[in-house]
């Protein structure tokens, strides 16, 4: 019977109806699995799940059975790619599911930093209304987004979506071109001129060597218009220690971030200094946790499962 092992169930959410397959088999699951215990949970699976939980080389060479890995997630660092490959192992990801989840949570970091909404409300609660002693008070700077710039690095599904919506709102829409390419393709602008002429900079793609510090203290300090920095993808696509020090030297207006280079993030990392800014906003990766995005997520795992059991398999990376 084939044996199945979901590695880490707490990082999809309670709300969300864990499907089984339809076919007879084995199935093993743990809330959370550390690196350090992977090897010896799969070494007897047939089909391993997992959103988190890494599964290298060295746990793959200790599973003789496992003929495929279902990732919960679009990214797969977590997994020795190339190792599975060599192996004959069929490596399986989701896609699509995050198409509305991700950009409304974009734009309501947008929306919460361009309208000061935190700052706002900090100071209600800190009684500055009564102190005021007026309908209203000017603390904080409020900006229009329709007639700004959103400056999108990362142009697939998610990039559309947010384009879509940026659309709608009057804003106009630029698609960076590659870092350090002489020439972009038709409908991108220059890398660098995103970063001179964006009122928004919002970022789309995955955590690749070459993307790996795509924006750092060098491209900050060619931000003429002062951005909002806006990260729903990948930590690392950004030098936290540098947007630190935009954000100190006033190089950018704020930054809207959900996700970090390590997470939960070490108690040095230099976000956790700013955290108290209304200019500044950190969520904890829940850009994607819709409840409807994350049925849709499992949906697409157990429909991959199912089609590798009948020898159709789908989304293999």
């Amino acid at each position: 019977m084939t044996k199945i092992v979901f590695l880490d169930r707490d990082t999809i959410g309670p709300a969300v109806t864990i499907s089984r397959p339809s076919f007879p088999h084995e199935w093993v699951e743990y809330g959370k699995t550390p690196e350090s215990e992977v090897t010896e949970r799969i070494r007897d699976a047939d089909i391993v799940i997992t959103n988190k939980a890494p599964v290298r080389e060295t746990s793959i060479k200790a599973a003789p059975k496992l003929k495929m890995i279902a990732v919960a997630a679009t990214g797969y660092d977590v997994i020795d790619l190339a190792f599975a490959k060599e192996r004959g192992i069929v490596v399986s990801n989701v896609r699509g599911y995050a198409v509305n989840t991700v950009p409304e949570h974009t734009f309501a970091l947008i929306f919460a930093l361009r309208r000061s909404i935190v700052g706002f409300r900090e100071d209600v609660i800190a009684g500055e209304w009564q102190r005021a002693n007026q309908f209203c008070f000017f603390n904080h700077p409020i900006r229009d987004l329709a007639n700004s710039t959103i400056g999108i690095f990362g142009g697939g599904t998610l990039g559309q979506s947010v384009t879509r919506i940026a659309e709608a709102l009057g804003m106009k829409v630029m698609f960076a071109g590659r870092k350090g390419a002489s020439e972009v393709a038709q409908g991108y602008t220059p890398f660098e001129t995103v970063l001179e002429e964006a009122d928004i900079i919002s970022l789309h793609m995955p955590l690749k060597p070459e993307t790996r510090d795509l924006i750092g203290i060098e491209e900050f300090r060619k931000m003429r218009k002062h951005p909002l920095i806006i990260n729903t993808a990948r930590g690392g696509l950004v030098n936290e220690a540098d947007l630190v020090t935009a954000l100190n030297e006033g190089l950018i207006a704020g930054a809207g971030f959900d996700v970090l280079t390590r997470e939960p993030p070490a108690a040095d990392n230099p976000l956790l200094t700013v955290l108290d800014r209304p200019n500044v906003i950190l969520t904890p990766h829940v850009a994607w946790a819709s409840d409807e995005a994350m049925q849709a997520l499992w949906a697409q795992v157990i429909g991959h499962v199912e089609n590798f059991e009948k020898g159709t398999p789908s989304n293999v990376l």
